[in-house]
């Protein structure tokens, strides 16, 4: 399974989700940036990729579906509601992302 995490500036949620899940078993992970200035914008490719796309915040779902919404058909695009508060790899922050997340990726 392919999963793809989204957030703003792909500095610090989707970066800790992409290397918390990426030895889970059967997962292959990215993740990627909703803002165009960020290192690593979400792309056509990239959601071709992706078997499941999950956002951290509605905002992202939204911009996703305004700029992707022919891509993301078929795609399961789930969103955790965790807010740009914590550090990059923070421990509250990896907590949370198990418990919102890993239910979506067995």
């Amino acid at each position: 399974m392919n999963i793809l995490f989204v957030c703003s500036q792909n500095r610090l949620r989707s970066p800790t989700a992409e290397q918390v899940f990426a030895h889970y078993p059967g997962i292959e992970t990215a993740s990627a940036g909703t803002d165009p200035t960020c290192a690593s914008p979400v792309c056509p490719d990239l959601l071709a990729w992706a078997d499941v796309v999950v956002v951290m915040e509605n905002a992202h779902r939204l911009r996703l579906h305004q700029r992707f919404r022919s891509q993301l058909k078929g795609k399961r695009l789930v969103c955790l509601d965790i807010p740009d508060v914590f550090p990059y790899m923070d421990e509250a922050l990896v907590a949370l992302l198990k418990a919102r997340a890993s239910r979506f990726l067995r």
